[in-house]
């Protein structure tokens, strides 16, 4: 390995927890993992091979068109649903062409679906995006169906589901909010319904606060998120299915050094020894996506124990204080360092890191740069 950075994805944990959502879900309804944003940094089309080679889910879900592109060039055939709708042109086109499932959230979207349809010599597949509390993108609820009736008049787009998005299924406090909101996009998928004449087969509104702490969101399908990789979305939401943390972020000491009392360490001189202390670098820092909020904050796991960050974390390395230099220096250069997951009995959570910056566990792993390996543990 040509950089000592690096993540270790377990897919069998992932695997586990998609298992999870649909052993709750129970077998009728389908299951769409949201593997955008590169699988929340877990790496896309290794997370998707995964899910079609072991069955364990139904949908993929995309936020771009070159995340949808990529996966297909992988090898990936299962439905992908890109969870925003298409700028007209190149982008509609391109979605179409690789059979990409799109949002349509309004009239003008639909006509421009129809046109690039007619463009690419094949029909357009489409869910209905309603807005139900989010207020991000969706067509009115009191328009949903007149916005049916239109889309299946167009002879080349196929609307095929209709779906919501939650803001806050994942925070307790405001249940009686997510409960209603759910309620009001069973009565438009209804209204949707009776429109068109039909059942659609895909009408969907869990994410994974949904999923974890509402039944009554679960509908046709569930799209769990960030869930599938082991982390609950807030600290209020239901623990109602186990998770398997599915990351641990490693890299290894690189330099180990001696500090005399009140030697400044690292940029802007923010932290000093009150003593002489034996410091540790390791290659790693804020282009890897190791917050600079983590500085004088943080800490990392040697060989089961912890370190606290020393001073401020550079570009491409941190330092550590790693203890007074009257004791022989606990940590060698080589030696594994744990930015996030476990050593022995000690383990970073990405709850832990996420409280730090003053962020969501989305973010921690989001932000890991590409520049740090992916390494599998296969399911």
């Amino acid at each position: 390995m040509l950089y000592a950075t690096r993540a270790e994805v377990d897919l069998g944990a992932i695997r586990s927890n998609i298992e999870g959502v649909r052993e709750a879900v129970g077998p009728d309804r389908a299951v769409l993992v949201a593997v955008k944003a590169d699988a929340y940094g877990h790496g896309a089309v290794a997370v998707s091979r995964m899910i079609q080679a072991s069955g364990c889910a139904d949908w993929l879900g995309v936020a771009t068109v070159p995340e949808a592109l990529e996966l297909r060039a992988a090898g990936i055939t299962l439905p992908i649903l890109k969870l925003s709708h298409c700028f007209p042109g190149a982008e509609m086109e391109a979605a179409i062409a690789a059979d990409v499932v799109t949002a349509c959230p309004s009239r003008d979207n639909a006509d421009a679906l129809q046109a690039a349809a007619e463009q690419v010599g094949r029909p357009a597949r489409v869910h209905l995006k309603v807005d139900t509390g989010m207020a991000r993108i969706g067509v009115p609820a009191g328009d949903a169906a007149a916005l049916a009736a239109y889309v299946e008049s167009l002879s080349l787009v196929r609307l095929e589901g209709a779906f919501t998005h939650m803001p806050v299924a994942d925070t307790a406090s405001q249940d009686a909010f997510t409960e209603e909101q759910v309620a009001s996009f069973v009565r438009v998928a209804a209204q949707v319904q009776d429109a068109l004449g039909r059942r659609l087969e895909h009408v969907h509104a869990a994410n994974s606060g949904g999923v974890l702490g509402h039944s009554s969101s679960w509908l046709t399908m569930v799209r769990p998120g960030i869930m599938a990789y082991g982390y609950y979305p807030d600290a209020s939401t239901p623990r109602t299915i186990t998770l398997r943390q599915a990351m641990r972020w490693v890299t290894r000491v690189s330099f180990v050094k001696q500090v005399a009392a009140g030697t400044t360490v690292g940029y802007g001189r923010t932290w000093s020894s009150d003593e002489d202390r034996w410091i540790a670098t390791m290659p790693v820092g804020y282009a890897d996506g190791y917050n600079r909020l983590l500085s004088n904050r943080g800490r990392v796991l040697v060989g089961g124990a912890s370190y606290p960050i020393a001073g401020r974390v550079c570009m491409d390395q941190t330092m550590i204080d790693v203890g007074p230099a009257s004791e022989p220096c606990p940590v060698s250069v080589g030696d594994e360092v744990v930015l996030l997951g476990r050593s022995g009995d000690e383990v970073i959570t990405t709850d832990e890191m996420a409280e730090l910056l003053g962020t969501i566990t989305y973010e921690v792993t989001c932000d890991i740069a590409r520049r740090v390996e992916r390494t599998y543990r296969e399911a």
